[in-house]
């Protein structure tokens, strides 16, 4: 596999460790400064330029986009994306996290618990905005922001008053949330890869501080999250689009509320803290995308047009509860199982003996008549009373 890592940080732990782990593999890694790109759109097939010269063929990207970049970074992405070359965070994910508004209102309709936010613009509205989301004392955050920078806790209603009035004059935009107390300054960051959680660590503040930030002094220890914490993450991974992300959960009394999902998590605190190859882990994930791609297989696989892929739901009561893969007569009727999801664990390429249980989703390639009656129902939406209307080996340095 040819990977390209965009980074402007060459030599950063978390550029670096992904490097030597693809090297480590077999693979061919080099690092390419997202800003040295240009975009050709001048004739039919879609290309980039690297340092002026023409990129050279990548079987896969992994962006590491700075906030500083973003707009000119995903243009990047999305160009690679449409010259066909395999990306684990789509340009389209990396937007959805980077916007703490965006990712809050993407969370909030999904079965994943978030703190209550809300954004007021108008000054008239912020003290109702405040007492909605709980009262003082409260979170306030900048809508862009990294390693707990623009965070800032209000301790009582007139500083937050005065401290969203102060960031609205410079016309910033600021989301107002509850603040959690129960966490006691702690946190908990999940690295999500494909449809797993491979690590995770909770961070705790220094002293006084409530950010739990590594950057900011916090400290780190290593823990095991149970099926719940686990689920939410991946959820929430998934849900922003994201195949590699760093999921940040508070530990509410009922139960974990995600912060932020972070496309671009960096790997030396949690690699330090659990000693585990964090960075192979996504090399794995993305050369095994890349021998057997997910778009290939629900977009591009197809034996004529009655053959496709869908995702097949075993129903509480169904007869296929309790039954093996080979007992369930699915072969029978052309379909072939491709995985299995169980949870938040992915079974690929299961064998005729795996006994299937309620709740397992199977992607499956088959003909689509007999898969017809096996899809679950599309979700429809819930009809609501109508309102009254209101008023170095870096190729930074080497051509590509």
């Amino acid at each position: 596999m040819k990977l390209a890592i965009l980074s402007r940080a060459p030599r950063s732990y978390s550029t670096t460790r992904l490097r030597a782990a693809a090297v480590e593999r077999g693979h061919q890694a080099k690092v390419l400064n997202t800003l040295r790109f240009a975009i050709d759109l001048a004739d039919n097939e879609p290309d980039l330029q690297y340092r002026g010269k023409h990129l050279s063929h990548y079987d896969a990207i992994l962006p590491r986009i700075g906030a500083s970049v973003t707009f000119f970074g995903l243009a990047v992405v999305r160009q690679f994306e449409q010259m066909d070359v395999y990306t684990p965070n789509t340009a389209a994910g990396i937007a959805n996290s980077r916007d703490k508004l965006r990712s809050v209102q993407i969370l909030s309709r999904h079965d994943v618990g978030i703190p209550a936010t809300t954004l007021a613009r108008d000054r008239a509205d912020v003290l109702p905005a405040i007492e909605r989301v709980g009262g003082a004392p409260v979170i306030i955050k900048l809508l862009e922001g990294t390693q707990g920078i623009g965070v800032i806790l209000a301790p009582d209603t007139k500083v937050a008053e005065a401290v969203i009035e102060t960031l609205q004059s410079t016309r910033q935009n600021v989301l107002i949330q509850r603040f959690v107390a129960e966490s006691k300054g702690r946190d908990i960051r999940a690295l999500v890869v494909g449809d797993r959680v491979v690590a995770a660590m909770r961070r705790s503040a220094s002293g006084d501080e409530f950010r739990s930030n590594v950057h900011r002094g916090g400290s780190t220890e290593v823990v095991e999250l149970d099926e719940e914490y686990q689920r939410v993450a991946v959820q929430a991974a998934q849900i922003m689009g994201l195949k590699v992300a760093g999921v940040d959960m508070l530990e509410g009394e009922g139960g974990p509320l995600v912060m932020e999902v972070n496309s671009s998590p960096g790997l030396e605190g949690i690699e330090s803290a659990t000693g585990l190859d964090i960075a192979g882990a996504i090399v794995d994930y993305i050369s095994n995308q890349v021998a057997f791609p997910e778009l290939d297989v629900r977009q591009r696989l197809s034996i004529s047009s009655a053959y496709g892929v869908a995702e097949v739901l075993v129903r509480e009561g169904s007869e296929m509860v309790g039954s093996t893969i080979a007992t369930s007569r699915l072969r029978e009727r052309d379909i072939q199982v491709l995985t299995i999801t169980r949870g938040t664990r992915v079974i690929p390429n299961p064998g005729p003996d795996r006994e299937l249980e309620a709740g397992d989703r199977l992607l499956c390639f088959g003909r689509l008549e007999e898969m017809r009656d096996l899809v679950p129902e599309r979700r429809r939406r819930r009809s609501r009373p109508r309102l009254a209307p209101l008023p170095s080996n870096v190729d930074d340095t080497h051509a590509p």
